[in-house]
């Protein structure tokens, strides 16, 4: 019996399909090797997982990594199963080597490189990745920055890839010698019945199961293995997530609704605005500020910290005393990009970008195509190279009349990375709009506030380290809006201005209280008009894509348009919502419930008001959670639908 396994250990130890298994494992070892690197590097973004948990959510993680190493290693494991005998000849299986070694160095780094991408995004890359960065001329300083930064996972990926070279398996060289036909023959039934066993499994891998009625898995079907959406990010790989977003048609009606009348009685997007009064001809000025997570501030957190808690924005919590702002404001995604159709269009992000959907050449409204009915001039500001982030494409298509970015800036002031520094970029936007003739609309994106988190050396100590990189950068720009403000405040027409001020999406966190699904997208959203009584603080939800409708509203304009927000100055308290799309659930906050739904049932409900670390799940006990999950649905399906049949604006 020994001598007969021995024997049938040689014979493996000879056949390429036997090394591929062998290196297959290997790299399902390697794979979790990363998920586990991922989770103890990140861990502060995971308060509620608990090392009990961790075997679930590992489990989940094999079928996820299955099927994106038989994707990504396709061509070698063709090279291992053919059933030819020529597979065992030394040249083949060098090549067969490089090309396993190559491709799955790549899927290495790629894990890697998400370790630290992920504190921004708070979700796995997708394919998107690719469209996101496309202009931008800088990416080689950038990852070089990073790597050098985060050195440490730059160590770790060599040492993985290090040892996957080192063990890679290669079969023996099987001995020459003459062989029968009767030999052949058995040689090659045996071997292509090998092969279509191997492919059999494959194919099941790639489905993640083998049932009849079994679809491909896809990424929110991690949610399966967690507690909070967030979590998805341990169970999921990022080279499962490329693979599973490319070139796919994410935007199918769910068809929740048999008509469009049954989903309209629900929602529709907002078409006209109900004021009455004249027409009030104000300057619009909207600042959106990079990474200005609400966290950062003292204004909003006067409790953190046993109320010794004072953040890092002392300009701006001034200001917020002084307008109208919201104790529950959320973004609508959670990347740069997400927040300008979100800000200035009202259209929300909804599982991708709609930046850099196939979609994004549809007509679309925004705030300066709106205004420009009513004379407006618009103009779009922002201190990175002009194509950066897809910027200047979308102010293009959204109707704004000019584009300022480093092209009209200059060459100078610049932060060595990423753009012009904030200070001298929002002074170069105060002083354009001393030049511009009235009424205007601009907005502005600021950009100092990024990775990786570098002030100008002449305030070195100036601001609060903090805890984070990203604390000394929000005090820099925070200290460069009262710049802006001071040079703005010596124009006459300062008090005929009304000033938004809000952020593209949260960043770095320190306090538990923001790790959640509800604070990963709180944002500051402050409206401002000098001189008025604009002013107070509200404890109904309010979003990004209210911006735009809550603008029209304040000027009282007086014509239809598309939004998919509510104008909050004239909408029922008992009315409004918010919405966003966190790893493959929709989330909804109503009155004072937070309901997250996968796209076919509630996952959770919680009294987010109350329970602010989301540790209480109501969902099937209350009263409210039909009627949310209606709502939502409605303006899943609106969107959707109006999106793939281009209709974003009237």
């Amino acid at each position: 019996m020994k001598k007969t396994i021995q024997t049938i250990y040689k014979q493996i130890k000879r056949e390429p399909a036997g090394a591929f298994f062998y290196n297959f494992l290997l790299m399902l070892f390697i794979y979790n090797l990363c998920r586990l690197f991922f989770f103890l590097v990140n861990r502060s973004y995971f308060p509620d997982v608990t090392f009990s948990h961790l075997p679930t959510m590992f489990y989940g993680g094999l079928q996820f990594d299955l099927s994106a190493l038989i994707y990504t290693n396709l061509l070698y494991l063709c090279l291992q199963i053919i059933p030819f005998r020529f597979r065992q000849n030394g040249t083949y299986q060098r090549v067969a080597r490089w090309i396993f070694v190559a491709v799955n160095s790549v899927a290495v780094i790629i894990n890697c490189v998400d370790v630290v991408y992920f504190r921004f995004t708070n979700r796995r890359t997708t394919s998107t990745v690719f469209s996101e960065f496309q202009n931008e001329n800088n990416l080689f300083k950038i990852m070089g920055s990073g790597m050098l930064e985060y050195w440490y996972v730059t160590l770790f990926a060599a040492v993985v890839v290090f040892a996957l070279y080192k063990c890679y398996y290669t079969p023996q060289k099987a001995a020459e010698k003459k062989t029968s036909f009767r030999f052949r023959i058995r040689y090659y039934v045996l071997h292509t019945l090998v092969m279509a066993a191997v492919v059999y499994a494959a194919v099941i891998g790639i489905r993640g199961g083998s049932g009849v009625t079994t679809r491909p898995i896809t990424i929110s079907n991690a949610n399966a293995y967690v507690n909070k959406s967030a979590e998805t990010a341990i169970v999921l790989n990022t080279p499962f997530c490329i693979i599973r977003t490319a070139n796919k048609k994410v935007y199918q009606n769910p068809l929740y609704f048999k008509t469009e009348e049954e989903m309209a009685a629900i929602y529709a997007p907002s078409r006209s605005v109900g004021t009455s009064g004249a027409f009030k001809p104000l300057n619009v000025v909207v600042l959106i500020l990079e990474s200005f997570g609400k966290e950062y501030s003292g204004f909003f957190n006067k409790d953190m910290e046993n109320g010794s808690y004072k953040g890092y924005t002392p300009f701006l919590d001034s200001l917020y005393a002084e307008g109208l702002t919201f104790e529950y404001s959320y973004s609508n995604g959670r990347k740069s990009i997400d927040a300008m159709p979100s800000i200035l269009s009202s259209i929300p992000m909804f599982i991708e970008p709609f930046i850099v959907t196939p979609y994004s050449t549809n007509d679309i409204s925004s705030i300066a195509a709106v205004l420009k009915e009513k004379g407006y001039y618009s103009a779009f500001f922002h201190g990175a190279p002009n194509g950066s982030m897809g910027f200047l494409a979308y102010a293009k298509s959204a109707g704004f009349d000019d584009y300022f970015g480093l092209n009209e800036y200059g060459n100078k002031d610049l932060d060595g990375m990423w753009a012009v520094w904030d200070e001298e970029f929002l002074q170069f936007y105060a002083e354009k709009m001393g030049e511009l003739k009235q009424p205007f609309v601009t907005a502005v994106f600021t950009a100092t506030s990024h990775h990786p988190f570098k002030i100008p050396p002449r305030y070195a100590g100036r601001f609060p380290e903090g805890t984070q990189p990203i604390h000394q950068c929000i005090g820099y720009t925070d200290y460069a809006l009262r710049q802006f403000f001071k040079k703005m405040a010596q124009y006459e027409w300062f008090g005929n201005t009304l000033f938004v001020i809000t952020a593209d999406h949260t960043n770095q966190t320190s306090h538990q209280e923001y790790f959640t699904d509800v604070n990963n997208f709180a944002v500051p959203i402050l409206f401002y008009h000098p001189g008025s009584d604009l002013k107070g603080l509200k404890t109904t939800p309010v979003q990004q894509i209210d911006l735009m409708p809550s603008i029209l509203g304040y000027l009282n304009y007086d014509k239809p348009y598309f939004a998919f927000g509510q104008d909050i100055f004239n909408t029922n308290e008992d009315e409004k919502w918010a919405v966003n799309y966190n790893n493959g659930l929709y989330q909804l906050f109503f009155g004072d419930y937070f309901l997250q739904f996968d796209g076919e049932q509630t996952q959770a409900v919680y009294h987010y008001k109350t329970d602010v670390l989301l540790q209480n799940n109501l969902a099937g006990k209350v009263a409210a959670q039909p009627e949310m999950e209606q709502l939502l649905k409605a303006i899943v399906q609106q969107y959707i639908v109006r999106m793939t049949a281009n209709r974003l604006k009237l």
